[in-house]
């Protein structure tokens, strides 16, 4: 058996943990989740993927905590990037702390038109899914914004807030850092009500919404995303209204099915492939809402929503180099991954895409706890079916071990 490279437990020990801490039976736990007994008891050994975040959410919920108390934040020592990524929250944090509009800020001292071309920077950085690259500059850029907001270009200067705290809350969500990630949305918040523009009053939303549901709050997730789309309805034609109600229909999709709600889930789906075939493949605001990004939402959802066959489906006509970004073509790779995984049969397949995921995107995979929960079951399999060394030189990656 391949030895544990670090001491980090999977998210099955953390599981078990928790659960003994509170003094409770398996079979109780489990009922407090709505699963069976035989279902948790394998996720505590491992031998079930606790991959799946509506199961995750479910979990944490029977145990009063937060889903990422049970994945945990994953610093794999071997990367340098990783390392430093998250060696930069911290300023990131205190920097969304102190940039509140309502109270002063010292005088501007860059141009709005360069802090513009500075979080052009950072936005192709984050696409690129090199978060160290995005946090580093993000601070001085958020404070820098701060002081214009105040200045003569302060219209611009509201602008450019809502975009760069939208990219903070996104880099801090896929680096496991949910409660800063929420923040960075509650800032892009305040900026987009500074504005009053619906499309950024929605883009906002869409930012909350998607850190709400990252803490496993499905139902804050769908208040606020049905509330944006409702509110977006009054204002068709408008630049930008469009490829934001349509991306907030995927996080409808996304907390309706995490509340179990399976038909709710595939009408919302559905709403949004209508009306990104109307769009076509965009990139407006950064969200690249189109059939293809509708398609990777879907995989995504059907691989945790129990019908893994439907999401590997969906990928075999899904083509991810439609959108020339790495973190989304990241998710196509690895949440195929997750399903095929689920399927009789198709490791070998599911190993090929999570080396491409990680080609693709190594700061992502390597700090993505799903991702590790995945390889951290196909490792168990290959221990007993002779899986090969590519499984094993990853998992070495992601400090995982069965």
């Amino acid at each position: 058996m391949t030895p544990r490279p670090s001491g980090d437990p999977g998210i099955g020990e953390r599981i078990r943990a928790r659960r003994q801490l509170r003094g409770w039976s398996v079979r109780f736990a489990a009922s407090r989740a709505g699963l069976s007994h035989a279902t948790w008891s394998r996720i505590e050994r491992g031998r079930q993927a606790a991959d799946n975040r509506f199961t995750l959410a479910d979990i944490a919920a029977a145990l009063d905590c937060a889903p990422a108390e049970l994945t945990g934040v994953a610093v794999p020592a071997a990367d340098r990037d990783v390392v430093a990524a998250h060696a930069h929250v911290h300023a990131v944090r205190q920097a969304l702390v102190d940039v509140d509009l309502s109270e002063p800020a010292g005088p501007p001292s860059v141009p709005v038109s360069e802090l513009a071309r500075t979080i052009t920077l950072i936005d192709t950085l984050r696409q690129a899914c090199d978060y160290a690259g995005a946090a580093r500059l993000l601070p001085a850029v958020l404070r820098d914004l701060h002081a214009a907001a105040a200045g003569p270009d302060r219209v611009t200067a509201i602008r450019l807030l809502c975009d760069v705290t939208f990219i903070a809350s996104s880099v801090l969500r896929n680096l496991g850092r949910l409660a800063d990630a929420w923040l960075g949305a509650e800032r892009c918040r305040d900026a987009a009500v500074a504005s009053g523009d619906p499309a950024l009053l929605g883009y906002a939303a869409y930012a909350r919404a998607c850190a709400a549901t990252g803490c496993g709050s499905y139902q804050r997730g769908l208040t606020l995303a049905e509330r944006a789309v409702d509110e977006l309805r009054a204002h068709p034609g408008r630049p930008g209204v469009a490829e934001v109600m349509g991306s907030l229909m995927l996080i409808c999709a996304l907390a309706t099915r995490g509340r179990g709600r399976l038909d709710d889930s595939r009408a919302w789906s559905a709403e949004a492939a209508s009306l990104a075939a109307h769009t076509g493949e965009t990139s407006t605001m950064g969200l690249y809402f189109g059939p293809t990004n509708v398609s990777l939402w879907q995989i995504g959802i059907e691989a945790d929503g129990g019908d893994p066959g439907r999401a590997a489906a969906i990928a075999r006509t899904t083509d991810p180099a439609a959108l020339p970004v790495g973190f989304r073509q990241v998710f196509y790779y690895a949440d195929t991954a997750r399903a095929l995984a689920r399927l009789r049969g198709r490791d070998r397949e599911a190993i090929r895409l999570l080396l491409v995921a990680e080609r693709l995107a190594p700061q992502h995979v390597h700090t993505s706890a799903l991702t590790r929960e995945t390889t951290r079951t196909l490792l168990d399999r290959s221990n007993r079916n002779a899986g090969g060394a590519e499984l094993r030189g990853l998992a070495e990656r992601l400090q995982v071990t069965a």
